[in-house]
């Protein structure tokens, strides 16, 4: 947790996760706490976008293969929503995958099917690149 506390965007993501958290509860869609979490940043005056198109390299060329990212805040933190009954090991490594792809500085793996949402957080730190930058607010 020490990671968390040193980022102050991450710890605001976090603290807007838990206001959508306490106010829904879980077993809502995905789609659901990702437009509450967006609103909630945009109160917050968080920059982000919404299903971020991520385009990667591969072999050297870039290609734009609808790679997106449920939610990009502060132009490299990767914010990844579930509303699973349990995250798996594949969860952890849809993430990881994301940020070597992306050079984010950090990511967020949020699951708000959890009794309370401190059960179904998860954080990663990322490689120190920083993702291309785009203007606007989701």
């Amino acid at each position: 947790m020490g990671e968390l506390q040193k980022d102050p965007i991450v710890g605001e993501i976090i603290a807007a996760a838990i206001e959508v958290h306490r106010q829904l509860g879980p077993g809502l869609l995905e789609s659901t706490y990702q437009f509450c979490l967006a609103w909630e940043l945009a109160s917050r005056g968080i920059p982000f976008l919404v299903q971020a198109p991520m385009p990667l390299t591969y072999k050297n060329e870039r290609l734009d293969c609808g790679y997106r990212v449920d939610l990009l805040v502060d132009t490299d933190v990767i914010v990844e929503i579930k509303s699973v009954e349990a995250l798996k090991p594949i969860h952890d490594a849809q993430v990881m995958t994301y940020l070597r792809l992306s050079g984010a500085r950090h990511a967020l793996l949020i699951n708000f099917n959890c009794t309370t949402l401190k059960a179904g957080l998860r954080s990663f730190v990322g490689y120190g690149k920083r993702v291309p930058s785009e203007t606007g607010r989701g």
